[in-house]
């Protein structure tokens, strides 16, 4: 059996400057290709409203919902490290975050949580950290906050929201987080972020200097419905989803993804 992904191991990449690769998973086949493919973080992303079940947001997702598909994602990755996402309206509290947490590791087999938010969410983050829960942050573009952007828009290009991100994604290290994802911010912010902290940075839309990248694995495989400006289709010039999802894997580990039209100013 290959070594199971750690956070600390996570960490020693950041050190040794090599890349991490995450992607989006929802259920155990996928899981297992991702897995095989030499994935380090298998995301049960909250993505699975859209992608799934078909919704034009994630809000509709429930913890019912997180919890089945992180126990069967769980099952396949013998590997990968398991992020799950708490779902809109899991973490308003401390208190309620803890709780629903509990039941992501427990029942989910959450090896992570992932919760999306700043400087706003640091105690509700030390709180899960203090209770022995990793928490993996989430900065920039914030889908559960879709309807306060009135779309989905780049964050981050205007010097004071600059700011406020850095600080957000400083003060989430300083809770505890052990990872943070950025997502959809301008490449040089995300590099500035990158150098700044300790723990690994994960980009989605942040260019190619975070110390990982992230897609939603059927964006990667080129099905669904609306492609986002910083995915790219692996299928095309590939046999097989292994092969595209192998590819995906060398691409991140040698820097060729995300190239500058994945990416954001």
């Amino acid at each position: 059996m290959t070594e199971k992904i750690t956070i600390a191991r996570l960490h020693g990449m950041k050190l040794a400057g090599e890349k991490i690769v995450s992607l989006t998973a929802y259920d155990a086949s996928f899981a297992g290709i991702l897995d095989a493919a030499g994935v380090e973080i298998a995301l049960v992303g909250d993505s699975l409203g859209m992608v799934l079940q078909g919704e034009e947001d994630t809000l509709s997702v429930s913890m019912d919902d997180m919890v089945y598909h992180s126990r069967i994602v769980s099952r396949a990755c013998r590997r990968a490290l398991v992020v799950v996402d708490m779902p809109y309206r899991s973490f308003e509290t401390a208190t309620v975050a803890c709780e629903n947490a509990r039941v992501l590791v427990e029942q989910g087999k959450a090896e992570v949580v992932k919760l999306e938010g700043g400087e706003e969410q640091a105690q509700t983050v030390a709180a899960l950290v203090d209770r022995g829960i990793p928490v993996c942050g989430h900065v920039g573009l914030q889908p559960q906050s879709i309807r306060e952007y009135g779309g989905y828009k780049v964050q981050g290009r205007e010097k004071q929201q600059a700011e406020r991100i850095m600080v957000g994604a400083c003060a989430l290290e300083a809770a505890g987080a052990c990872m943070v994802v950025l997502e959809c911010i301008p490449a040089v912010l995300a590099e500035r972020i990158t150098t700044e902290l300790t723990i690994p940075t994960i980009g989605i839309g942040a260019g190619v200097n975070c110390d990982g990248q992230v897609l939603v694995l059927y964006d990667v495989l080129g099905i669904s419905p609306r492609s986002p400006h910083m995915a790219k289709n692996f299928m095309e010039g590939t046999e097989s989803i292994p092969a595209a999802v192998q590819e995906y894997v060398r691409a991140v580990k040698t820097g060729e993804y995300p190239g500058p039209e994945h990416s954001f100013k």
